[in-house]
């Protein structure tokens, strides 16, 4: 088994409510998700990114379509596959008169973890909630209750760990002590990781490979990398050596600006162009180089280039 997850045209219809029609959240989705990998899930709101990790989850009923966990058939072995998964929600869904370390026992009880079995402290430990370990819920941060919420989805010891929206509202110090506890969870125990966030850059850093959703179908999924290669558009930037002249004959199709410090930007394309064909050109004008640098596409605009319109 090379994939953790594998979804086959899968969909999902909610019954409109006072006369409005259905409306299809999900319609026919296939996609696989290797084992060991950390995966983005990106879309816009109401894309269905949600509706998918309920179905996951085994939160939501499915329409109609073939949901695979762990190599096991949601419909065929429903415990088995809901005990492949754990997941942090995007809600803070805690009882506030449980202890964190309560709620872990309590929530390790729910999945049948024996007494002897369980991980509590060491749980406790690796969200660094030791300290906090028999104050009441209610007692705790925001950022508290979001590291304890990552605690109960690993009572159980899942090979499969979703994270809706996990950094949503909380400070950069405890968003880099969730990544770095999931980057071990992923290189120690070979935990498959899928993430859906609106922190496009935190996708870019963390994630193998992303799927972008958009009104209930699957747009695109490919490596981060492959997805970034998509953007055409780059940025050169060229800084002088004293006087340079304000136009000079460039390449077809590069655009140039002069910033006020100097500074020349000129936009190209990859495919009509090169980096090297704009420095000759530069040259040939009698301009000497100080400074050169690259401006390259991130996610964020290769996200809004497959959703606009769509």
């Amino acid at each position: 088994m090379t994939d953790a997850i594998e979804i086959e045209a899968l969909r999902k219809t909610y019954k409109g409510s006072k006369g409005q029609p259905p409306k299809e959240a999900l319609k026919g989705i296939d996609l696989t998700i290797p084992r060991g990998s950390i995966f983005g899930l990106l879309g816009p709101n109401g894309a269905g990114k949600s509706t998918m990790i309920n179905i996951l989850a085994g939160l939501v009923i499915k329409s109609s379509g073939k949901v695979k966990i762990w190599g096991f058939d949601q419909d065929v072995n429903p415990r088995q596959s809901r005990a492949a998964i754990g997941v942090m929600p995007q809600e803070l869904n805690l009882d506030p008169f449980f202890t964190p370390r309560g709620a872990l026992e309590v929530q390790a009880g729910l999945y049948g973890v024996p007494k002897k079995d369980r991980r509590s402290d060491e749980i406790l430990d690796l969200i660094g909630l030791t300290d906090k370990a028999d104050a009441y819920a209610r007692t705790l941060s925001g950022g508290m209750r979001r590291r304890l919420l990552l605690g109960k989805a690993l009572v159980h010891n899942p090979q499969i760990l979703v994270l809706d929206e996990p950094t949503a509202g909380v400070d950069i110090e405890l968003r880099q002590m969730l990544w770095t506890n999931v980057r071990r969870l992923n290189e120690e125990r070979g935990m498959t990781i899928i993430l859906t966030t609106h922190y496009l850059e935190e996708a870019q850093e963390m994630c193998d490979e992303i799927a972008i959703i958009n009104h209930g179908a699957l747009i695109k999924r490919d490596t981060t990398k492959n997805l970034l290669d998509l953007m055409d558009a780059k940025t050169l930037l060229i800084e002088p050596q004293g006087a340079a002249p304000a136009q000079f004959d460039l390449p077809e199709g590069v655009r140039m600006e002069r910033k006020k410090d100097g500074t020349f930007v000129f936009d190209y394309s990859r495919g009509k162009t090169s980096a090297n064909a704009i420095l000759d050109a530069v040259k040939a004008a009698g301009i000497v180089i100080e400074d050169v640098r690259t401006m390259e596409p991130d996610l964020e605009d290769v996200f809004v280039e497959l959703t606009s319109g769509k």
